[in-house]
């Protein structure tokens, strides 16, 4: 990387300083065993996954005692079970929710997505609409984000396995890729890889290592990504189509022995992220803002990490980084969520044995009509 790179990179981390004492945190509801994934239904209730294999609902503010019946079995190892959660762009119409999840059995296992609908408290209608290939025998770095186009087909992130990370680069594997299908599973005839040999023709691109967040702007297009280095180099990237983001060939992380991956950190042909960090901060849920609550956010990113255990802004013009802030929580909690609720205020999941669901408004905001209650943070 080039010094003055180097030198952008530290401006980004002062370029927009925290907001101390700015932020309201509020415990909506707890008791849940390793959220990942939160999606509102409606202004009154939440859909969460647990980790552990479990759809929970959160109606008014208060977690139902019972889990969702009828939800698909997961591999419940490691970083394997229930993960991402979205809803069809024409939910209200057709109900279909989708699910991500860890998929087979400690020695053949994948990433896999079904869609279901939702009656009373049991899934039904479940159909596998999408399972990776090839199998692999580890219990870490699924990926399994997702995120809708407008011409509603269905981005997935599939992680490089850890052990299997030279199948990034490989086009007739979909490890270390996001792929693209229609809303029933079906391969979209504009992938970027259709027709040619020996290339999976669900993959929309590659040389990914473990994206834990996809969002999509849906005012300009743009896809936006982030994805987990190993000791450092987590990245925050553009989405094209077709391209190479480089792992492992390019990196600016090291392996955790301290081994280098690559001597690499920039080649022809594959693509520089636009923000980088190290050391490693475990991006793991992404947001576009575009709610009321917090007006100079609008159009920004918020990031919630693990290792960090912070909620980052990202402050973008257009297709750049402009600079980013770690917002001042008043905590230390590995964040493996963050989503914007239909009220405006920002909601997060901890990632604990007793997970929580968190509302975070402005210091001096009285709002009383959150989808959730709870005591102050």
């Amino acid at each position: 990387m080039s010094l003055s790179r180097l030198l952008w990179m530290s401006w980004l981390l002062i370029a927009l300083p925290a907001a101390a004492g700015s932020l309201r945190v509020e415990t909506v509801v707890s008791g849940l065993e390793h959220p990942w994934a939160l999606v509102f239904l409606d202004r009154d209730r939440m859909l969460v996954s647990e980790r552990a294999g479990r759809l929970r609902l959160v109606v008014n503010g208060e977690l139902l005692d019972e889990a969702i019946a009828g939800v698909p079995d997961s591999f419940v190892r490691a970083q394997g079970g229930l993960q991402d959660l979205v809803l069809h762009p024409r939910f209200a119409e057709n109900g279909w929710i989708y699910l991500s999840l860890a998929h087979g059995k400690a020695d053949a296992n994948s990433t896999r997505v079904v869609r279901g609908r939702l009656r009373d408290q049991t899934w039904i209608d479940n159909e596998v609409i999408f399972t990776a290939s090839p199998l692999k025998d580890t219990p870490v770095h699924y990926g399994a984000r997702m995120a809708f186009l407008p011409d509603e087909t269905l981005l997935i992130s599939v992680g490089d396995g850890f052990d299997y990370r030279e199948q990034a680069q490989r086009l007739d594997s979909h490890l270390g890729k996001i792929v693209r299908i229609s809303d029933r599973g079906g391969t979209p005839p504009d992938n970027p890889f259709i027709g040619q040999p020996d290339a999976r023709p669900e993959i929309f691109s590659y040389g990914h290592r473990n994206v834990q967040g996809i969002v999509l702007d849906r005012d300009s297009g743009r896809i936006w990504a982030h994805e987990h280095g190993p000791r450092g180099g987590d990245e925050l990237n553009l989405i094209r189509a077709g391209a190479n983001f480089g792992w492992p060939v390019v990196t600016t992380g090291v392996d955790y022995s301290g081994a280098r991956v690559s001597p690499y950190t920039s080649l022809p042909g594959m693509v520089d992220p636009l923000l980088e960090w190290t050391p490693s901060i475990a991006p793991a849920g992404l947001a576009l803002y575009r709610g009321d609550v917090f007006p100079d956010w609008r159009g920004d990113l918020l990031i919630a990490s693990l290792a960090e255990r912070s909620l980052r802004r990202v402050r973008l013009s257009g297709d750049r980084v402009e600079g980013e802030e770690i917002l001042a929580l008043g905590m230390d909690k590995r964040l493996r969520d963050v989503q914007v609720g239909p009220d405006g205020a920002v909601y997060l999941l901890t990632d604990e044995p007793d997970g929580a669901v968190l509302r975070v408004t402005p210091a001096a905001d009285t709002t009383a009509t959150a989808p959730g209650r709870g005591s102050a943070w």
